[in-house]
């Protein structure tokens, strides 16, 4: 605690630092105000049944991104999936289209150019499901007596305008935190909207437990807590968890100073992707929502059974996902031939493997040995949720028990003390932890 103390102070001297956590900070406040203002002429007492209908399923994970401007019908209501559904849609069209792959290989300026289709892109999902939420509210706003017109007139047209802008505002500050504040941005918005329904479901599971079982539910609820730390543990493993290759570099002499010579390790991760296979995934599971206009009567019995998150199909489905795109993700982050031609220039080899074309076989063979069972345990984790509802716990509460909420804190976590770690080692100070046992972060991943 006392080196705890003592790391807060060091931090507060590097004045670099404090700004960025001041401007984190106040960005963080932005968002969670926004969150709270309601669309106009919406009245707040009519939403009780829109509040109803988050709180269970797939809906109740939409508004837990969104911080619970969903079910608040607030100007974000929308939140940052817009922007990531889009970011994996143009990130699936730089593999399979030549034009995006010319624009990939084109350094800083192709990466603004994907940025700006990326943006283009966000904001044509936004005039889709600006509608479908709209329809989706009125509906549940004519449960309390207070029906909306929705159609063709000025309150449709204008609450649309308010969501995209919304939803563009929360990218915006995203990216200013990446730029001026600390972590990535949009990584961070979703960890705060997370962060923000942890008080509220701890209270609720613990009230439930008390008024069901006495002092046996008491104990029940200390059993959770041991279980969610042990699986917040295992998400760490997970996340830090790597496989080091050996590589020898040759000796050379350059005037009178020897180089080289000595024997280092390549880290590959197990799980190089993070937590983006899952977030790709979840956003691939929304589309049930949309296909049925945000309605869950009436619709098809295909769009009803990926609806029920705790139901078999939705978890099969998605732990499949994930591990696709465990692969798919890692393919494009970790390129084995880019590493083998890099070590052959710095006169590095792997000890027992020929450079060159042999050495970039040995690498992508450790990476697919590595990815299968680092997928299949972020996929495991990802449906843990489900199991905890099985075993009673609230659905609230149970969406930290693993899945999306769990990895995203983790990781985001991480990667943010990890930049924190950087600056206060750059100026000489120690870090969160002891030599030897500094923070691993996202820092080979690319994150949102």
């Amino acid at each position: 605690m006392r080196k705890f103390i003592e790391t807060i102070k060091n931090i507060w001297k590097i004045e670099d630092l404090r700004n960025r956590l001041l401007t984190t900070f106040l960005f963080v406040l932005i968002y969670r105000f926004g969150s709270f203002v309601i669309l106009p002429g919406i009245d707040p007492t009519a939403l009780t049944a829109l509040h109803n209908q988050t709180a269970g399923g797939l809906m109740a994970l939409l508004d837990m991104f969104s911080g619970g401007a969903f079910s608040n019908a607030s100007i974000f209501a929308l939140g940052i999936m817009p922007y990531i559904s889009a970011s994996i849609v143009v990130q699936l069209l730089s593999i399979a289209v030549p034009y995006f792959q010319k624009m990939q290989k084109e350094g800083e300026s192709g990466r603004q150019k994907m940025n700006q289709i990326t943006r283009y892109l966000t904001v044509l999902i936004l005039l889709f499901q600006g509608p479908s939420y709209l329809v989706n509210l009125s509906v549940q706003m004519a449960q309390a007596g207070q029906p909306l017109t929705i159609g063709f007139n000025w309150f449709t047209i204008s609450s649309t305008i308010l969501l995209c802008a919304g939803s563009m505002f929360v990218m915006w500050l995203g990216e200013r935190i990446t730029d001026r504040g600390v972590g990535n941005g949009i990584s961070f918005i979703i960890l705060i909207g997370i962060i923000a329904r942890l008080p509220g479901a701890f209270v609720q599971e613990f009230s439930m437990r008390l008024n069901d079982n006495g002092s046996g539910g008491l104990m029940i609820f200390v059993l959770e807590i041991i279980i969610l730390l042990f699986v917040f543990a295992f998400a760490i493993m997970l996340v830090q968890g790597t496989r080091k290759i050996p590589v020898q570099y040759a000796k050379r002499i350059v005037g009178n100073k020897q180089y080289g010579g000595v024997r280092q390790y390549i880290p590959l991760k197990v799980n190089a992707a993070n937590v983006m296979p899952i977030i790709f995934a979840q956003a691939i599971m929304f589309i049930p929502i949309a296909i049925a206009g945000f309605r869950t009567d009436g619709s098809g019995a295909f769009a009803r059974a990926f609806m029920d998150n705790d139901g078999f199909w939705y978890n099969f489905v998605f732990a499949i996902l994930i591990i696709a795109f465990t692969y798919f993700y890692t393919a494009v982050i970790i390129n084995p031939v880019q590493m083998a031609e890099n070590l052959k220039l710095n006169n590095g080899f792997i000890p027992g493997v020929k450079p060159g074309k042999k050495t970039a076989e040995y690498i992508d063979t450790i990476m697919s040995r590595i990815t299968l069972p680092g997928s299949i345990l972020l996929a495991i984790i990802a449906i843990l949720p489900a199991f905890a509802r099985l075993g009673g716990v609230s659905m609230s509460f149970a969406q930290f028990f693993g899945g999306t909420s769990l990895l995203i804190m983790v990781g985001v976590i991480l990667d943010t003390l990890q930049q924190i770690e950087s600056h206060l080692l750059m100026r000489h100070y120690d870090g969160f932890f002891e030599d030897g046992m500094r923070i691993k972060g996202r820092s080979n991943a690319m994150a949102y």
